[in-house]
């Protein structure tokens, strides 16, 4: 009976080896060393999601309908990096999680081997519309008592440091959402006082007092630890109603940066880059005050007093067209561009991942990446089930790229925006180039390939086609193929010279 029982099995065991379904033969999926394309995939639908799938080069090159074929030796823009914000809200319910379950989140979002390697990350310079209060780091009138506030030492700081130990080369952005109010006048006209976090504009008798703000602020944070690779001058300055704001024209940006915050840096020996606009690609014209304020970088940098202390511009996609991107970069090809903000959230016919996934892989991700932006990060990283915490007159319906239920702090769902930055930071590393990458292909797929410093080839692809689509992707004498499923996005990545 025994050996009836053995003969059994073994004939299982020889059934269940040789049988593959068309996926497992097209992948040639076993987890194994000898894999030549890391492949990272993920359905609107999400039966995939972020599923591996091991692939090998191809014994021949027999191009099909969709072939795309790469040119490393035409580049383009120096990637820096992908991820989220991370907010005084995203750090008040990452606190609330175990200690346990926090660094595991951690790990896994930006971890460059074993996770998904984000590589950049946004703060607000005080508070934002999603803090626990309304503060800057001088609200006491006199710029002698800037001080680093209390919150962000509470809060922000011991979320910064567990990050940069998982990886020390994330970048951090930082943008103030509002002066200290005692900077703030209701006009450029009367002068008159203006005592409200909301709306009013920076006073020209306080440029160089916010231009030392901005000083002590990057100083502050390297004493810390936290070096601080760009700021924006101001979130979204044609913006007066957010709950923590100001109105600053590129007029006004213009002045303040020719006369207080490019001489304040320099003098001050710091390298922090300094990004212009951070708001939508339309200039917010439907509103008659910012009629004039269309190219509002350009018009910046046409005055070169001001241009030699500017890096770039940062967009927001909350209103108008990424094709803003190509036409700011036309303009001024020697400056760059950051997509710096996105959320998903509750309005108009409501979030669903599908909705989302694909539209924010088209025209956030490679919309901007295609558009010759270097960077792209999402708002933000965590919120609650209740889209908490928020502030009063901030949005009290965004989602975060992860939601965490506020009855335990550990059941967590994570939205289209954690997948799309994953997709791009996993393959794409800080230091890679866009290349060149042309094809016979149909309709409704768009991609973007990269060289990585390390001198792997990465590529993202976006199936946006209700049908499977085969991909044949050609690098030197190099090629593999794969059948996308439809509505989905793979992020692969590999070493054609060493097959690793």
């Amino acid at each position: 009976m025994k050996k009836i029982f053995y003969w059994i099995v073994l004939l299982f065991v020889v059934i269940s080896t040789s049988c593959t379904t068309d996926a497992g033969r097209q992948s040639k999926t076993v987890a194994s060393a000898k894999a030549d394309v890391e492949l990272y995939v993920t359905t609107e639908t999400q039966s995939m999601l972020f599923q591996p799938v091991m692939l090998s080069f191809d014994a021949d090159q027999t191009k099909m309908a969709n072939t795309i074929t790469l040119n490393p030796e035409v580049k383009f823009q120096e990637m820096d990096g992908f991820g989220a914000a991370i907010t005084g809200s995203s750090c008040y319910n990452l606190l609330k999680m175990t200690p346990e379950n926090r660094a595991k989140l951690l790990k896994e979002t930006f971890d460059p081997l074993t996770g998904m390697g984000y590589s950049y990350i946004r703060i607000s310079i005080g508070c934002s519309d999603f803090s626990i209060d309304e503060y800057t780091y001088c609200d006491k009138p006199g710029i002698e008592n800037f001080a680093i506030h209390e919150f962000d030492k509470r809060d922000l700081f011991p979320i910064l440091k567990e990050i940069l130990t998982i990886n020390p080369k994330v970048r951090i952005l930082g943008s103030p959402w509002t002066p200290p109010k005692w900077m703030k006048v209701n006009n450029l006209t009367e002068l008159k006082p203006f005592d409200s976090w909301t709306s009013g504009q920076l006073n020209p008798k306080y440029y160089q007092d916010y231009a030392t703000y901005f000083v002590k602020y990057i100083q502050a944070m390297k004493l810390e630890g936290f070096t601080i690779d760009a700021i924006t001058v101001q979130n979204e300055p044609l913006n007066r109603g957010n709950s923590a704001s100001l109105f600053m024209s590129w007029q006004e940006q213009r002045d303040f940066i020719k006369t207080a915050l490019g001489p304040a840096f320099e003098k001050a020996g710091i390298t922090t880059k300094i990004i212009a606009f951070d708001h939508n690609y339309d200039y917010d014209i439907n509103k008659p005050e910012c009629a004039d304020q269309i190219d509002y970088p350009v018009r910046i940098y046409e005055d070169a007093e001001a241009a030699k202390y500017i890096d770039g511009a940062a967009y927001h996609a909350y209103g108008g067209e990424v094709a803003e991107m190509l036409d700011i970069h036309n303009k001024r090809p020697n400056k760059n561009l950051y997509f710096t903000e996105m959320s998903i959230g509750l309005w108009g016919s409501g979030y669903t991942f599908a909705g989302d996934f694909m539209w924010n892989m088209r025209e956030v991700c490679l919309g901007t990446i295609n558009n010759y932006c270097k960077a792209v990060i999402m708002w933000n990283f965590m919120l609650d089930d209740k889209h908490a915490p928020f502030r009063p007159g901030g949005c009290d319906i965004c989602l975060g790229c992860i939601d965490i239920n506020s009855a335990d702090y550990a059941t967590m769902t994570k939205n289209s925006h954690y997948y799309t930055m994953a997709h791009l930071s996993k393959v794409i590393a800080p230091g890679a180039y866009r290349i060149e990458a042309t094809g016979n292909q149909t309709k409704d797929l768009y991609y973007s390939a990269f060289i990585n410093p390390d001198g792997t080839t990465s590529i993202v692809i976006q199936n946006d086609s209700d049908k499977m689509q085969t991909v044949s992707i050609v690098d030197g004498s190099k090629s593999f193929t794969y059948t996308m499923p439809a509505k989905s996005v793979a992020s692969g990545k590999w070493n054609k010279e060493t097959n690793k």
